[in-house]
């Protein structure tokens, strides 16, 4: 028997629509049990402090307890590898940082592919970085310093918290966009660096303004440039390394990843609230504090914004051949 043509169109679009059903129902009913959060640093670090603060936000509104778990090691790789494994049902997350998404440039034989194996969720924002440099040095401006770098190639030491770190990458950027040889000298960490831009044995470096900008209020340091395109409230006087290097923009970025193959509903779910938080004065106010722009992107805006950082600074990474591990 044939069914009447109404009824069979009106079956098959209820047919059609079966597939999307379990993935609303995962959403509506998510979380249902305790989710854990993955930081690649160490507790007390930033991105630790702002996946905490993340982690509390989606706590208190989605009525979960949002767990943070830190795995440092390897260039954040043992967070990304366990998330990557961990089943894709949105109760395992990763918090994302620069570092994360340029793995698969920086180390060989990795057991997995972040572009492959880790869909984004939210970005929480990004972190101007100051181009900085002992009061000492003789250069008051980014092209008195690219001027001096390019008649004495090789004898600026550049320093950076390790190789492969985003304060090495932005340095390696700056040299590769002025055409300018700068010698990389990699510290262990912030503190080695620091002591050693204050002392002078350092000469210049790209550095976090959370860390680098008590010491140029102080006058222990001078910071040339903001490496963002724009140049900030905070430092207004400071100009933007783009205003002599056309082009350049360098920036920290902390945002949230799941196990690719996670529900859409599930990642639509997390990536509102943590929009919301982005919009809550309080919230926002202690991001800011960090030293981080907040900045609420769409899961589809953040993979984007992802893949064009990958690109632009894989061009770097590719121009030094920096290898990390």
């Amino acid at each position: 028997m044939e069914l009447p043509r109404r009824d069979f169109l009106s079956l098959a679009a209820g047919a059609a629509a079966l597939p999307a059903l379990p993935q609303i129902a995962q959403a509506d009913s998510y979380p249902s049990r305790p989710v854990r959060v993955i930081v690649g640093y160490g507790a007390g670090s930033t991105p630790d402090i702002i996946g905490r603060l993340i982690a509390d936000w989606l706590s208190q509104r989605l009525g979960q307890a949002f767990v943070v778990e830190d795995r440092p090691g390897a260039g954040t790789n043992l967070a990304t590898e366990a998330v990557a494994r961990a089943a894709p049902d949105g109760y395992t997350l990763l918090v994302i940082t620069v570092p994360t998404m340029l793995s698969s440039l920086l180390y060989d034989n990795l057991h997995f592919d972040f572009a492959r194996d880790i869909a984004p969720v939210a970005c929480v924002g990004g972190t101007p970085f100051l181009m900085i440099i002992s009061p000492s040095f003789p250069a008051k401006t980014v092209p008195e310093f690219v001027a001096y770098a390019k008649a004495n190639p090789g004898k600026i030491n550049m320093a950076s918290q390790g190789t492969g770190t985003l304060t090495h990458i932005a340095g390696e950027m700056f040299k590769m966009m002025a055409g300018v040889d700068l010698l990389h000298v990699p510290y262990r960490g912030e503190v080695e660096a620091q002591a050693d831009m204050l002392s002078g044995r350092a000469d210049v470096m790209f550095d976090p303004i959370v860390t680098a900008l008590p010491n140029v209020q102080a006058g222990k340091l001078r910071a040339l440039a903001v490496t963002t395109v724009t140049r900030l409230d905070i430092l207004p006087n400071v100009p933007s390394v783009a205003e002599f290097v056309p082009g350049y923009d360098v920036e920290g970025q902390i945002g949230v990843g799941a196990p690719a193959g996670t529900p859409d509903g599930v990642i639509a779910k997390i990536n509102q609230t943590v929009n919301d938080g982005l919009a809550d004065a309080t919230l926002k106010k202690k991001i800011a504090d960090l030293g981080n722009v907040p900045r609420a992107l769409t899961p589809a805006e953040y993979r984007k914004f992802i893949a064009s950082n990958i690109d632009k600074l894989g061009s770097a990474v590719k121009f030094a051949r920096i290898k990390a591990g």
